[in-house]
């Protein structure tokens, strides 16, 4: 067998020879694999005659099973012997193929791209000093305050930012009711932005009792098509103005509501938490910011398949995720205005990071000779089965079911290989 590799950038041209007695094996290995999937009446399995066979599947069909035997094998030998990583299917260019002759194949597939590094020991990067002040403090107490506001109608109110409008309404467009245009006892938020742009600005200044006409224009994005673009006219009447009304903080409230027993204790607290938890926000991305400066470092092009591939599995991610939250991608997509087309664009800049970060920190870990021990891996199961509510064994079950051990094995040697670029930091 011969193998002749030609690399242009990240694709490889791969030009394959196989002498004739080897072609000639693979069609007797064909024979015998047919042989053993059809039913020849007058014949046991697999021992009719190659003759009798030819005539009862054809003799292209003979032809093809072994062309894909003897392809399939001189491309595995072909990746193994040359040391290459695809991460595209091949794609046949040219060929000869005949039983009682060589064999000629050339074959094109996109390689995995080998980043030439930059600097990625002892870089620097500004991290973020974090210093919690009292006004944070204090409005995370109002937050707490908030959550156990009451609703309280105002009487004579008039509507201002931030007020609940209880409303009636009825839209019309092109002097038509349509679908989910009416209302009553509505609690809107105004300002909440969760109605038509326009919409909401239009009830300020009115007070319960007053009706009005609301003009406005449905978004060019609606997710109702038949309705994108369209001006449309509601009908609305105030029937109470609601606001939220603090309870007063004192230690009653504090003792009630938190895990502190006075004002003073919950401050200190607050203050505690969020200054821990600034400081856990500011390591992220502050090791983050180093492994990015990393990757900037290394000059290499990463090819559009494995963007697109990334983008997919994000997409699936998505859906497992909305799946546990009782919602589908249709329902999603209709939520958001989105269709698939756009979904996978907005996915895409983060999938080119992603992919960009894989490949530089495969690439030092290459460079540094990194492995991977037993307890590593198990410490990783651990992490995963903590993170997600569930037993190691479950975890095990779940990544050998769905065969992801070289994930889990690529992932646990790239956060070693982000640790180089971290832990050599100035």
């Amino acid at each position: 067998m011969s193998i002749s590799v030609e690399r242009q950038g990240n694709e490889a041209i791969i030009k394959l020879g196989l002498q004739v007695d080897e072609v000639n094996k693979g069609f007797n290995k064909a024979i015998a694999k047919i042989n053993k999937q059809v039913s020849i009446p007058g014949f046991r399995k697999g021992k009719a005659p190659r003759n009798i066979l030819e005539n009862h599947v054809g003799k292209e069909a003979v032809k093809q099973e072994a062309f894909e035997i003897l392809a399939n094998e001189c491309y595995t030998k072909a990746l193994t012997d040359e040391k290459l990583i695809p991460v595209s299917d091949p794609k046949i260019t040219e060929y000869k193929f005949e039983e009682n002759e060589d064999m000629e194949l050339t074959l094109t597939v996109t390689l995995k791209p080998e980043p030439e590094l930059g600097e990625y020991k002892g870089l620097s990067v500004e991290k973020k000093v974090v210093e919690i002040t009292d006004k944070e403090v204090d409005e995370a107490i109002d937050d707490l305050r908030k959550r156990a506001a009451k609703m309280v109608v105002v009487k004579d109110a008039i509507i201002e930012k931030g007020d609940f409008a209880i409303i009636d309404f009825a839209g019309t467009v092109d002097g038509k009711p349509f679908s989910g245009g009416e209302g009553k006892g509505y609690p809107l938020e105004v300002g909440s932005g969760s109605f038509i742009p326009g919409f909401e600005e239009q009830l300020v200044g009115l007070k319960a009792g007053d009706s009005t006409d609301v003009d406005v224009t449905f978004p060019e994005s609606y997710f109702v098509k038949e309705l994108a673009n369209k001006e449309a006219i509601f009908k609305v009447h105030v029937q109470d103005v609601k606001r939220k009304e603090l309870p007063e903080l004192n230690d009653e409230f504090v003792s009630a509501n938190s895990d502190s027993k006075t004002v003073e204790e919950l401050k200190s607290t607050l203050k505690e938490r969020l200054q821990k938890s600034g400081e856990q926000q500011s390591q992220v991305e502050y090791e983050r910011a180093l492994v990015m400066k990393a990757v900037e470092n290394a000059v290499f092009e990463v090819p559009d398949i494995m963007v697109e591939d990334r983008v997919s599995r994000m997409v699936d991610e998505l859906q497992m995720s909305l799946e546990s939250r009782k919602m589908n991608m249709d329902m999603y997509m209709k939520y958001t205005g989105q269709d698939m087309t756009k979904i996978r664009e907005n996915q895409k800049p983060t999938a080119v990071e992603n992919v960009k970060t894989d490949l530089v920190l495969d690439a030092i870990a290459k460079a540094e000779n990194l492995q991977i021990s037993e307890e590593e891996v198990n410490a990783e199961m651990a992490a995963i089965a903590s993170q997600h509510g569930a037993s190691v064994e479950d975890v095990k079950k779940i990544i050998a079911g769905n065969r992801n051990m070289g994930l889990l094995l690529a992932n646990v040697l790239r956060k070693k290989a982000a640790h180089i670029i971290i832990d050599s930091a100035k």
